[in-house]
């Protein structure tokens, strides 16, 4: 599955420092544009992970669960 999420960038002395309006709470940093945007993208994925698993604990074992891309 591939998603796309807006990364704001900004420079904060010698570092950059991100985060993601679509995500709250997803913040990276970097002493390079590429670090930063990597260390966001980490925590994007760990954010959307947690989040997944919070929201399949009520699901009822009887339930079907399918996987459904967007593109």
């Amino acid at each position: 599955m591939h998603n796309e999420f807006t990364a704001i960038i900004e420079k904060d002395g010698e570092w950059f420092i991100a985060y993601c309006p679509e995500i709250p709470g997803a913040n990276g940093q970097g002493k390079t544009k590429e670090e930063c945007l990597k260390s966001l993208s980490e925590a994007i994925k760990l954010i959307l992970e947690d989040r997944r698993q919070d929201a399949l604990k009520g699901v009822p074992e009887d339930a079907i669960a399918e996987v459904v891309a967007i593109e």
